[in-house]
């Protein structure tokens, strides 16, 4: 492995972390053809036992990832996983190797018997997101755009403020969507959403309600276009716990005050949300989940350079719009990208 680094030329940087990554206290299986099938394989990662027990990451990988040293790793939202093969063929097509990863209890990660999704502090998925920059720096990739969808908007804009000292292959940050504050009335989030951060349960569960109006935007079977893993993704988004409440809260408040992301970060959301729990045409060109004027205010303070794209008619995740909307994301990613010289 060294010796190819060598001969690839490839920047000391990556050379140690690679080094590095062979002496990491995890296991990693070999690449498995992926349940997304032909083009994509993944590798299951044995992390550390958090207090229920053991957990693993997943990293996916595009099979024909083009050896040009640089990278995107995309990280997925609540209630979510990396299903989203277009976007992997859109960033493999432009020059970019495609990496995502299913964190802890989530997706391909959740094993059996797990709480699914739960967490206490954001900071639990910084080590699935080191583990797959290092599988990245193993296989050669030191220039890596860090990509996040909703809740992984927020953990990767968490990442890139408390954790970036360790992080110098990451070289731009892209965000979708990111759940940067609750939407919720100014009673909930001034008043109920403290209250049940600070709440000793942290197993107590708390109803989202039962509205599926987002999951029939999306999925072929109802209004959208999109066939994956309801039993990953649910079609109504179950009760959250207490825990998870106050993980969301502190990180949320964290980057209130003390944002500071140092590489370019694209914060990109719908031009509008869409309100109701009953399935309207109007969920399919809104963002049917989070307030867009929240991801406006609090995004454009996450960094001293932060560009803003509102994006007509998108969904909450921009890339499953329709298709000349995530069309028009793609374009706006890549040219954004080459502005910013990470080409």
């Amino acid at each position: 492995m060294i010796k190819d680094f060598f001969m690839k030329k490839r920047s000391v940087f990556v050379l140690l972390m690679a080094v590095a990554a062979t002496f990491m206290p995890v296991g990693a299986a070999d690449w498995q053809q992926d349940v997304l099938g032909d083009g994509y394989v993944a590798k299951t990662i044995s992390m550390a036992d958090d207090y229920r027990g053991k957990v693993v990451s997943t990293v996916v990988k595009k099979q024909d990832n083009p050896a040009t040293g640089k990278a995107v790793l995309y990280v997925h939202g609540y209630n979510d996983y990396f299903f989203q093969r277009e976007l992997g063929d859109s960033v493999v097509a432009h020059g970019y190797g495609f990496y995502a990863v299913d964190l802890r209890k989530y997706g391909r990660s959740l094993l059996d018997g797990q709480n699914r999704f739960e967490v206490k502090n954001m900071k639990e998925y910084f080590a699935d997101i080191d583990s797959a920059l290092s599988v990245m720096a193993r296989e050669g990739y030191d220039k890596v755009v860090l990509m996040g969808h909703s809740t992984g908007g927020l953990t990767t804009s968490y990442y890139m403020t408390v954790h970036r000292a360790d992080r110098s292959q990451v070289k731009a940050l892209v965000l979708n969507s990111p759940f940067l504050d609750w939407n919720l009335s100014k009673f909930q989030e001034k008043f109920l959403v403290p209250f049940v951060s600070v709440l000793p349960f942290k197993k107590m569960k708390i109803s989202q309600g039962m509205s599926r109006a987002y999951a029939e935007s999306l999925l072929s079977k109802y209004h959208g276009e999109w066939d994956y893993n309801t039993d990953w993704k649910l079609e109504v988004s179950p009760s959250v716990t207490t825990g998870w409440i106050s993980a969301i809260h502190k990180a949320q408040r964290f980057l209130k005050k003390k944002a500071d992301v140092e590489v370019p970060v694209l914060l990109m959301h719908s031009d509008k949300s869409v309100y109701g729990d009953t399935w309207t045409a109007e969920h399919n060109a809104g963002d049917g989940v989070l307030d867009v004027k929240d991801i406006s205010k609090y995004g454009k303070r996450l960094g001293a350079d932060v560009t803003e794209v509102g994006v007509a008619d998108g969904l909450h995740d921009l890339i499953l719009s329709r298709k000349d909307v995530r069309e028009s994301v793609f374009r706006t990613i890549f040219e954004w990208l080459s502005t910013k010289k990470i080409d």
